[in-house]
């Protein structure tokens, strides 16, 4: 059989619920994080220093946390336990958003449920890799980072309903987060099974799979993916910015979440499609492209134009995510052995998540020393150098 012809086979079950669990998550995470940089700024009195490191840091415990998970899912090859147990402790923190009156009890439960987010997510990307065919990987990262961001879209877009009707009452809307949470555990459970250790499956002893040198023989190609998505992170730190940017635009607090709901829609619509594009034409195009788009966005950011501007920067930050973060899952997935890929996967979110820390901080900072426009050159230049790095990609590097 063709590789044009399996990639055109339907993607595995397990996939599709993968994507579902995300994507109700995301209505829960979203419908909070499209309210939550106000509700610090303006209701709670935080700057944008302590917004950017309260961002930084609940993001950075995400990505570091995925090293541990990811080699644990490779020592039990039992990923689907720790997926359930991550996305478990995310749901069980919604409650602390509406019950915290203070910078600090917010900034706990952000953390607690980025860690449920960093708990979860090397081992589900692994799970997605380990149950669909090499040929079909850039799919099937991109249809669950496409139902994932549906999910980004709807939750906005629920705070904003919910925010009329409850006449911007920020707390009880956020108690409504909890109902999607609760929904993506019971998918997961129900709907995905584990294979189990790749090698039982083909009928050989299983072992404990990690060593240093094995980390070390992960080869270049997947150490350039994590050195060079560093250097893309350093470009892309918190969507938070893009809320309180808005804001200060003119933009109405009821209307805060449709900042995240532009940039998740576009995110949503180009996701899966540039995932069966990386699965033609290879993973460098659509870098470049999405870097490009980065670069605008922030170049527009900066200016001095008005609200309308300032929502075309939102809806190319979403390209740039859609034509790039499914391409980045797929390249270290292809370039890790399937022993070692939920490893491979936390390293990276290891790399990642101290550049998006070391990103929101600088963030932060240049908001209120400099101010808001050097806050989106920065991330300019930052994504520029990460084009360089990209373009030196070769040709044929596929997932």
């Amino acid at each position: 059989m063709s590789a044009e012809t399996t990639s055109r086979k339907a993607l595995p079950r397990a996939v599709w619920a993968l994507g579902f669990t995300s994507l109700f998550m995301d209505v829960s995470s979203e419908l909070i994080h499209g309210l939550l940089p106000l509700f610090l700024v303006v209701n709670l009195g935080a700057s944008a220093a302590v917004l950017g490191l309260v961002e930084g840091v609940a993001e950075a415990a995400a990505q570091i946390v995925k090293v541990f998970s990811g080699w644990l899912s490779d020592t039990l090859q039992r990923r689907k336990a720790l997926a359930v147990a991550g996305y478990g402790l995310a749901a069980l923190t919604k409650p602390l958003f509406p019950l915290a009156g203070t910078v600090s009890l917010v900034a706990a439960a952000r953390v607690l449920d980025r860690l449920g987010k960093g708990i979860r997510g090397a081992p589900r990307d692994a799970l997605v890799a380990d149950v669909t065919p090499p040929e079909q990987r850039g799919a099937a990262f991109g249809l669950r980072q496409s139902l994932d961001t549906i999910g980004a879209t709807i939750g906005p877009l629920a705070a904003i309903g919910l925010m009329a009707l409850f006449d911007d009452d920020v707390r009880a809307v956020l108690w409504f987060a909890v109902i999607p949470a609760l929904i993506s555990v019971a998918i997961l459970i129900v709907f995905v099974r584990d294979p189990g250790p790749p090698a039982a499956r083909a009928g050989a002893p299983t072992r404990v799979p990690i060593e240093l040198s094995e980390l070390g023989a992960l080869g270049r190609f997947y150490w350039f993916v994590v050195g060079a998505g560093a250097v893309f992170t350093l470009a892309r730190f918190s969507e938070a910015f893009l809320v309180i940017r808005a804001y200060g635009k003119g933009l109405p607090l009821a209307f805060a979440p449709a900042v995240i709901a532009v940039m998740s829609l576009v995110f949503a619509l180009t996701a899966y499609p540039a995932g069966r594009l990386q699965d033609r034409f290879g993973a460098r195009p659509l870098l470049v492209a999405g870097l490009a788009a980065l670069i605008a966005a922030d170049l527009l950011l900066a200016s001095g134009f008005g609200i309308f501007a300032v929502f075309l920067a939102i809806g190319l930050w979403g390209l740039h995510l859609g034509l790039t973060q499914g391409v980045l899952s797929a390249l270290v997935a292809h370039a890790a052995p399937a022993h070692v890929r939920g490893t491979a996967f936390g390293v990276f979110g290891l790399t990642v998540g101290v550049a998006t820390l070391v990103a929101s901080v600088i963030a932060g900072v240049l908001w209120d020393a400099v101010s808001p426009e050097a806050t989106f050159l920065a991330g300019a230049s930052f994504a520029g150098a990460a084009l360089v790095a990209f373009v030196a990609l070769k040709p044929g590097a596929r997932a």
